[in-house]
């Protein structure tokens, strides 16, 4: 949090000290267990809260997760050591989904392949497809993946989805959105947009069967987590012509290396985990942290 200051007064009435850690993405196990012993509460980001991590931090009662995922943190270990775990739902609805929205856009029309053949000098017009009356899969019907589901609809889309819950009647009956299994999902939609959480069981699971199921017409879009879907499979899969394009803000490995094959791909459009990112977000989201913390620590 580069606005951790503008807090300061905050933890000063709750007599809470505070210093910020020397990091640029998040801090891996390795640098946690140097530092983690000092700490009664914790802002995180995806910072490795691993097991040994936890059993390490003789003082702590309280990680306060920035933003909504919470697969970096070992859940169990927090439990058994008596650490409350706050995140922020909700926050990212509209930034991510007007992201994903951004994303199809792009990919059906080709937008980026028109923007950078302008700034060759050459004038491509390369013909796309219309997102009106095609089908829009939605893996994940959470907060993020109604959003989703809403502005999908807005367009004129029919819009299926798949859940481990069962779906809002709200929402079905404000989108129509259809519940069917992942593989009729794939299957159906000319766009897939991943917007489910990552667990053991959700881990990879957009490997190569799935992408051939989505098919050389289909996109596929993930502003989730990067381990939704096996990059080595996709890469094949973009090498074969089994996919038409795919819209990633999320890796295996984050900063993504510029080396890595995907960025051979002009079939693919590669994003910095930036999807939630705008200046009213990110305020909802500070505040809401602090909050959780400054709660945790005081009143848990």
């Amino acid at each position: 949090m580069d606005s951790i200051d503008d807090y300061a007064d905050q933890f000063a009435d709750h007599d809470i000290k505070y210093d910020v850690a020397d990091v640029d993405q998040q801090l891996t196990k390795s640098e946690l267990l140097d530092i983690i012993d000092r700490y009664d509460g914790v802002l995180a980001g995806d910072d490795e809260f691993t097991r040994r991590v936890i059993s390490e931090a003789s003082k702590l009662k309280v990680i306060s997760k920035w933003g909504i995922g919470i697969d970096a943190i070992d859940t169990e270990a927090a439990e058994n050591h008596r650490v409350t775990i706050y995140n922020t739902p909700g926050v990212f609805n509209d930034e991510v989904a007007d992201v994903v929205i951004g994303y199809a856009i792009m990919l059906t029309r080709r937008l980026h392949h028109i923007d950078q053949a302008v700034r060759r000098g050459e004038w491509r017009c390369p013909r796309g497809t219309s997102l009106a009356g095609k089908t829009f899969g939605i893996i994940g019907i959470g907060d993020i993946g109604s959003t989703v589901a809403r502005r999908t609809h807005a367009l004129g889309m029919d819009v299926v989805g798949t859940d481990i819950e069962p779906l809002p009647d709200e929402l079905v009956e404000a989108t129509g959105i259809e519940r069917v299994e992942q593989n009729e999902l794939l299957d159906r939609s000319d766009v897939v947009s991943l917007n489910c959480a990552l667990t053991e069981e959700t881990r990879g699971m957009i490997s190569s069967n799935e992408l051939q199921r989505i098919g050389e017409d289909g996109y596929l879009i993930n502003t989730a987590r990067g381990e939704l879907v096996d990059q080595d499979a996709l890469v094949s899969a973009l090498q074969e012509g089994n996919l038409g394009g795919v819209a990633l803000d999320v890796f295996e490995e984050e900063p993504l290396p510029a080396e890595d094959p995907l960025t051979e791909f002009d079939s693919a459009i590669l994003g910095s985990h930036n999807a939630q990112n705008t200046h009213e977000a990110v305020e909802r989201v500070n505040d809401r942290a602090v909050e959780n913390l400054i709660s945790g620590l005081v009143d848990g």
